[in-house]
């Protein structure tokens, strides 16, 4: 599947632009909005894609209830509609999805002031371009990520350290897509219409196309050693730095993985954050609560503009 794939996703009536990432590897994003309006970019984790923000691009992309805003939306490689190479050719790392995100920006010339928003891996991320790019960084926007090692309080789930550290984990998540489907099940408090579970499972319809579900899960840095520590650990010391700027946390208190436990983490670190918790709202907490998440982002937006 590519972006010029005549499928159609229900609430993505996006037309996505694809880059060259690195030497022969293409990205799919979005580039939604006015050229020049305060510039949001969005990154997603595992196991979604852009299509994860397609509610929040439509509620900002249009002047209708206000100023338009620019929307930044990659889809990390081999993950939604970028290519999705092998081993051999792409490096699943941390690291690497944070040069791509640097790379994406600097070829759209952004340099200038952004607000991050992330989600998942999404804030591991953008944490990680954060580091070397802070004064770009005047808003948040955090939904049930971690940008921090995982909190001492807080056991790892079995059902990572299945794909993360077992042999069977990854082939079952690789020969049945068992962890994108799932996620599409047990990610949410109120049932996914059944197009748009599709829609998030879509690209991840065969054995090659599943590598980065696998390889994600494969790179969750637990300790010193594993190969995204270094970066997780220093985003995770300098967090409290962006305790300055205005953030906005919207979060699903029922997410077995980013739970209370991660929220405190960001409410301590960034103590001034405008904080949306829902007992009725899981891991995809835009798609339990798109209807309040969505103006009351843009509202907070609104009232912070940059510059």
């Amino acid at each position: 599947m590519t972006a010029s794939s005549p499928v159609r996703f229900p609430d993505y009536p996006f037309a996505p632009q694809r880059i060259e990432i690195r030497p022969g590897i293409a990205m799919s994003y979005l580039d939604e909005g006015p050229r020049d309006g305060e510039v949001v970019v969005m990154l997603h984790g595992n196991p979604s894609w852009s299509y994860y923000w397609r509610k929040l691009v439509l509620g900002l992309r249009d002047p209708a209830s206000g100023k338009a805003y620019r929307c930044i939306v990659p889809d990390h490689v081999g993950m939604g509609l970028s290519d999705k190479p092998g081993d051999d050719r792409y490096h699943y790392t941390l690291q690497s999805r944070v040069d791509d995100v640097t790379t994406l920006l600097d070829r759209l010339g952004i340099t200038g002031p952004v607000t991050l928003a992330v989600h998942d891996w999404g804030g591991m991320i953008g944490f990680g371009w954060a580091l070397s790019h802070a004064a770009q960084v005047k808003r948040l926007v955090i939904t049930n990520t971690a940008a921090f090692p995982l909190p001492a309080a807080k056991p790892m789930p079995w059902q990572l350290t299945f794909g993360r550290d077992w042999k069977l984990g990854a082939l079952v998540i690789r020969a049945f897509n068992a962890f994108s489907a799932g996620a599409s099940f047990i990610g949410l408090e109120k049932p996914m219409p059944r197009a748009v579970r599709r829609a998030y499972v879509a690209p991840y319809d065969s054995w090659a196309n599943r590598i980065s579900t696998v390889r994600f899960m494969q790179d969750i840095p637990l300790r010193p050693g594993d190969k995204a520590w270094p970066l997780l650990e220093e985003a995770g010391r300098r967090l409290p730095e962006f305790g300055d700027r205005p953030a906005f946390i919207g979060w699903g208190l029922r997410d077995f993985v980013f739970d209370k436990h991660f929220l405190d983490g960001f409410r301590a670190a960034l103590p001034q954050a405008e904080v949306h918790a829902f007992e009725d709202a899981n891991h995809y907490v835009l798609e339990d609560k798109a209807e309040v998440l969505v103006p009351a982002i843009r509202r907070f937006l609104d009232s912070h503009p940059i510059g």
